[in-house]
């Protein structure tokens, strides 16, 4: 934490505190870095109670470190810095992140007007990618022009995954690419991942984007991939039986979910319990 003693306007007359991702990439993610403007002598005692509480749960809700080591992050990260500095000015981070929720909800359709027709399926391809401009940018954005608001931030973005995952994988469902079964226990996979990352955030201030050096980024490519060869062979041959191709992916898929769930649960729980051993 660094204190930055300086002279503040007249209207500045409270403590700020800035939550600033640093764009540092120790250990192949970023970390959080908290700056405190303050008036020399500390923050006035006439300062309003909602005022000085607002600031200590920002300073509080900022200290989870996030972990983001897939494989295509450092890439992603110098890509996403230079879309942020050629951003125009009125495109805002709030803007993005409803094109990401736009763009999930578009391509559930698409999914599902591909059961009639296939080609559809190029269509989620191209969703795919609104989306990951859409959702990877707004914070990014957010970061880069100092206009970050944690909490906010973390509720309404991660809700908006939430809805977008539910409307994507329902619309897949609908396609007849896929067995409703397996479809159900790809989306609860995916959403009990999030309930996992959301706990661990606010009980170990760690939050993990990646998950075995795969992140959002990364499952999106592979869907893409799933989609261009479900266009071209929506049926493959699996022990000796013929099965949907999204079927038997998405069971590989639902598989890892679960092993990387139980190992994650497995040590988070660990960790509490050693954090609150009783005597």
């Amino acid at each position: 934490m660094y204190r930055v003693p300086q002279p503040l306007t007249r209207k500045a007359r409270f403590v700020i505190i800035a939550a600033l991702h640093g764009h540092t990439e120790q250990e192949g993610g970023f970390t959080l870095m908290t700056i405190i403007l303050e008036r020399p002598g500390g923050m006035s005692a006439s300062a309003p109670p909602l005022e000085r509480r607002r600031a200590s749960e920002d300073a509080d809700f900022t200290q989870a470190t996030r972990v983001q080591e897939s494989l295509l992050a450092p890439l992603e990260r110098r890509c996403l810095r230079w879309l942020a500095s050629t951003m125009p000015a009125s495109i805002g981070p709030d803007t993005l992140t409803l094109l990401g929720l736009f763009a999930m909800a578009m391509g559930g359709v698409s999914y599902a007007l591909a059961r009639q027709a296939p080609l559809w399926l190029w269509a989620v391809n191209f969703w795919l990618a609104v989306n990951w401009f859409g959702d990877s940018l707004d914070g990014t954005l957010a970061r880069y022009r100092g206009r970050q608001r944690p909490r906010y931030g973390y509720y309404v973005d991660h809700m908006i995954d939430a809805v977008g995952s539910l409307l994507l994988i329902g619309g897949l469902a609908m396609s007849g690419l896929i067995t409703e079964r397996v479809a159900m226990g790809v989306l609860a996979g995916f959403l009990l991942l999030m309930i996992n990352s959301y706990l661990a955030a606010h009980t170990i201030k760690r939050f993990n984007v990646s998950f075995f050096k795969f992140s959002p980024t990364e499952m999106r490519i592979l869907l893409a991939i799933g989609n261009a060869y479900a266009y071209r062979k929506p049926y493959v041959t699996f022990l000796g039986a013929r099965h949907l191709f999204f079927d038997v992916a998405c069971v590989i898929a639902i598989a890892g979910m679960a092993l990387f769930l139980i190992v994650s649960v497995a040590i988070n729980t660990v960790t509490l319990y050693r954090i609150e051993r009783l005597e």
